[in-house]
């Protein structure tokens, strides 16, 4: 890390303005200037169609259940190549069209992804499972998998669900908020915080009459 660092901090910077020293004393100062924001325009430009099409290779990649590893790293490169070419110089414009031109942009980022699969593959702390040299697979869904159709909860879904709907009843003819109002028991009425137990129904038992004791034929009381 320290001579990547080191790299584009202390040598770029030294070989850069040299170069421009002398592209400057060959054409001129005024020339120099115009030609190191001429390329500058032009790399931004290039970049962006570039990355476009990039974009669209993303696209087909995904939608074929394929893994765009490839082109994910292309679009890498050109965010550098766009750095490199608003950089002002010339050794960083030649690196930006290097990084930019599909002709030496593809095989670089080949190599590199490659070299990234062998890392992944060979690091004991990578789990795979996502992307793979074939991508998900052919007929494959990604989320068809255990940790998938387990619940959330961690307790397996046996298939019953129950749903359940509740209701709460209030007095319409009471103005308090319902909070404050009493719910009305089955068994008893319970309002104000006093319990009435007066049977629902106000159908009154009926008076039982008296029978008065019947007499025979010669008007004697039975005993």
């Amino acid at each position: 890390m320290f001579y990547v660092l080191f790299l584009l901090f202390v040598l770029i910077p030294v070989v850069e303005l040299s170069v421009i020293i002398e592209v400057g004393n060959a054409l001129g100062s005024w020339t120099t200037a115009g030609l190191i924001i001429f390329t500058a325009v032009v790399g931004v430009s290039l970049v962006r169609s570039q990355g476009l099409a990039t974009l669209m290779q993303v696209q087909q990649k995904l939608a074929k259940g394929e893994a765009p590893g490839q082109q994910i790293v292309e679009g890498m490169m050109l965010a550098v190549a766009g750095l490199m070419l608003l950089i002002p110089g010339f050794v960083t414009d030649f690196i930006g069209l290097l990084l930019l031109t599909p002709f030496t942009r593809a095989p670089m980022a080949a190599v590199i992804y490659k070299r990234m699969q062998v890392r992944a593959a060979n690091n004991p702390n990578f789990h795979g499972g996502g992307f793979t040299q074939g991508g998900f697979g052919q007929g494959q869904n990604p989320f068809d998998s255990d940790a998938f159709r387990q619940s959330p909860f961690g307790q397996q879904d046996d298939g019953n669900t129950f749903d359940g709907d509740f209701e709460r009843k209030t007095d319409p003819d009471d103005k308090r908020p319902e909070s404050h109002q009493l719910v009305q028991d089955d068994e008893a009425n319970v309002f104000d915080g006093e319990v009435d137990t007066t049977p629902k129904n106000d159908i009154e038992p009926e008076p039982v009459a008296d029978i008065e004791p019947s007499k025979n034929d010669s008007g004697s009381t039975p005993k």
